[in-house]
């Protein structure tokens, strides 16, 4: 099952595959990035950048992966220029080699491998060329993932900033918050303070007036 999977063409479209997914999760991104901006969602956003952030890392491996595929299917290509090259020198040794007497039976099988051989090199050149072509197709689209990459990154910045105003607003606001609270506890002390003044300054003035009062009232006969 794996060498069936294996192939040219089960290679080629399972990155036809993933180069649409990614596109098409990019637009998305994009697409919900771009409505988040007109509601002004501050946790949606923030969720939005961290999604984006996960997807850099994913098509960041991808494009890693195309990146060895592509030297794969580059250095694996001139071998089979070099295995034809030797098996041809090798025939031409063996032709060379044979007597005069079996010459005839064996130009008529020379004369086989030959036109096999020459299918092997049809076939090998025609390898050869889909391979050059696979490699095209990588380059093509590590260039279309690098696009996606700008994309994210524009967003991920763009939120970031977005987290940066939403987490100096916090602080902010709690600094606020705090200074907002000690000067409540000053105000309530300072009228516990003034409360308490006022009630010794009327227990002092009703005292003033009680001793008045006695003395008035000792003084007239």
């Amino acid at each position: 099952m794996a060498l069936k999977l294996n192939t040219s063409p089960c290679r080629h479209k399972t990155r036809q595959h993933i180069g649409g997914l990614a596109k098409d999760i990019s637009g998305k991104l994009k697409a919900a990035n771009e409505v988040e901006k007109l509601n002004k969602n501050a946790r949606k956003r923030i969720t939005d950048a961290k999604l984006a952030k996960d997807f850099q890392a994913i098509l960041n491996d991808f494009q890693n992966a195309q990146r060895i595929s592509a030297e794969k299917e580059a250095t694996y290509a001139p071998l089979l220029h070099v295995q034809v090259s030797s098996i041809q020198e090798t025939d031409a040794l063996q032709v060379g080699g044979e007597s005069q007497e079996r010459y005839y039976l064996l130009a008529q099988q020379r004369r086989q491998e030959l036109i096999q051989l020459e299918n092997e090199v049809v076939f090998n050149e025609a390898i050869i060329e889909e391979r050059d072509q696979g490699i095209k197709d990588i380059q093509q689209q590590i260039g279309e993932v690098n696009e996606i990459f700008k994309d994210l990154a524009h967003m991920v910045r763009e939120q970031g900033i977005m987290i940066y105003d939403i987490d100096s607003s916090i602080g902010n606001t709690h600094s606020t918050t705090t200074q907002a609270n000690v000067q409540l506890v000053r105000a309530a002390n300072s009228q516990k303070a003034n409360s308490s003044l006022i009630c010794w300054l009327l227990v002092a003035f009703g005292i003033t007036i009680i001793i008045v009062v006695i003395v008035l009232v000792l003084v007239v006969p």
